[in-house]
């Protein structure tokens, strides 16, 4: 895992920060503030916002409102 998908998952989450409970509220802090001092995270650190990546941010399918809209 590079510091191209941490800055990922890190900009996503911000977004569902809200959301959080507190104990995921303070790994995201955490997170940020690693991001911030430019450290790559460990295995154990990126299995963490990964699963917090998957929980939050879901793949929607986009529906399809053409019949709606015919000429």
């Amino acid at each position: 895992m590079g510091f191209r998908e941490q800055k990922k998952y890190l900009t996503e989450l911000k977004k569902f920060e809200w959301k959080f409970t507190p104990a995921e509220q303070y790994d995201f802090k955490m997170f940020v503030k690693r991001d911030k001092d430019e450290e790559d995270f460990d295995t154990l650190s990126m299995s963490k916002l990964k699963a917090m990546y998957d929980k939050y941010t879901l793949n929607k399918e986009k529906k399809n409102f053409d019949h709606i809209f015919k000429k």
